[in-house]
């Protein structure tokens, strides 16, 4: 039985997280869930699951879950602020840590749960992109476990060879080949991209997400912020992950190795399967996931990714190559300028042109601690707003 901790229990990786721990009650128990705003959501949840601790970033809200609860006769405690969410995330009975926040919200708690020694699930990506190495030695520190779930990296983890230490060469892999499904925006020209809305970007043709990453995925940021996350997962230069655009979303991500194989893991587009994979890991259960029919798919695609429609994945290259605190800088300027976008205050091609502007204003620096990140963080965002003045 693995006690598990949920951070961001609400969003899209929470919930299917969620879905699978239903299916085997005999295998985990939740012990802690933890939301933004989502107040009834959060609520429903702990009715099902009991967990032992409830975490709310707002004190009203977290007030009106406390009396919610009680009214219910649910003995969970609701905690209050980000502090809270570092503090449940290393809880000392917790075996597993579930890190789905959204965004650079989620480093702080991610962190403090590897510094402790926890089995991570990683579904944020901003953790390795903005402090890769002070992280990466905090697993290593605390001989914490890391499973990556986004379906990229987590396919690339499957198709690695057993007990993979860190040497690609070593492995005999060539290179590492991840695939993105091109957004929903894949076929638009310039002048239509000009002219899209929230709304079309937030429809993406293949997976359900939240807003932000829907929107990273049809500028094809999400993708240039895996290929920062391949980077530190799997000890692999820029020149090592090539991107691939496959539409059908049904081959994950491939390895390929010095002899000419090529090794793919493939799954209907559904995010229960890596967090299934990494739940149970080593061994395998039960998902919820309909079998891939091979028959139906039919036919599979791949192109180039176009680097002139899509800047923000060249961005992402450039930043990871720069290194120190610019991949910092590019994700804080992104999620400004993504969240401008939501809020229909610029249009959706000028979310690479802020990108950059911020990329060029800031100087980068070595990172040696948290600190650096988060100071680099600050300072990206005060640019970026500025900008948008």
């Amino acid at each position: 039985m693995q006690n598990l901790v949920v951070l961001g229990s609400t969003g899209s990786i929470g919930g299917s997280t969620l879905d699978v721990v239903s299916r085997h009650p005999d295998k985990f128990k939740i012990l802690a869930l933890t939301a933004n705003t989502q107040v009834e959501l959060l609520f429903n949840q702990c009715l099902q699951f009991k967990p032992g601790y409830a975490v709310l970033l707002e004190e009203k809200s977290a007030q009106h879950l406390r009396e919610r609860l009680v009214s219910a006769g649910q003995d969970t405690e609701v905690l209050c602020g980000a502090a809270a969410l570092a503090q449940v995330a290393a809880l000392p009975e917790a075996d597993t840590v579930m890190a789905a926040i959204v965004g650079a919200a989620g480093l702080v708690p991610t962190l403090t749960a590897a510094k402790a020694g926890k089995k991570i699930l990683l579904a944020n990506k901003e953790t390795l992109v903005m402090a890769g190495n002070v992280f990466m030695e905090a697993i290593r520190s605390s001989g914490a476990t890391l499973l990556p779930i986004d379906s990229e990296h987590n396919a690339i983890f499957q198709a690695l060879p057993p007990g993979y230490d860190g040497d690609l060469s070593r492995s005999g892999v060539r290179r590492i080949l991840l695939t993105a499904s091109g957004g929903p925006f894949r076929n638009y020209s310039p002048q239509q991209l000009q002219h899209v809305t929230p709304e079309q970007a937030c429809a993406h043709p293949n997976w359900v997400m939240g807003r932000k990453i829907s929107v990273d995925s049809a500028s094809m940021m999400n993708k240039g912020l895996e290929v920062i996350e391949a980077h530190w997962l799997f000890n692999a230069s820029a020149d090592l992950i090539q991107v691939v655009v496959h539409p059908q979303s049904v081959i994950h991500s491939l390895v390929e190795y010095v002899d000419g194989s090529v090794l793919a893991q493939l799954g209907n587009p559904d995010m229960r399967t890596p967090i299934a994979y990494g739940l149970a890991y080593p061994e395998r259960i039960a998902s919820g996931v309909a079998a891939l029919d091979l028959f139906k798919v039919a036919t599979m695609n791949f192109e180039a990714p176009d680097l002139i429609r899509f800047p923000c994945l060249s961005l992402a290259y450039q930043a990871l190559r720069a290194g120190g605190t610019a991949p910092a800088i590019l994700n804080a300027a992104n999620e400004i300028a993504v969240a401008a976008f939501l809020d229909k205050q610029i249009a959706f091609l000028a979310i690479p042109r802020l990108i950059e502007t911020v990329l060029a204003a800031l100087p980068v620096a070595t990172v040696r601690c948290l600190e650096d990140v988060l100071n680099a963080d600050a300072e990206a965002r005060s640019v970026a707003l500025r900008h948008l003045r």
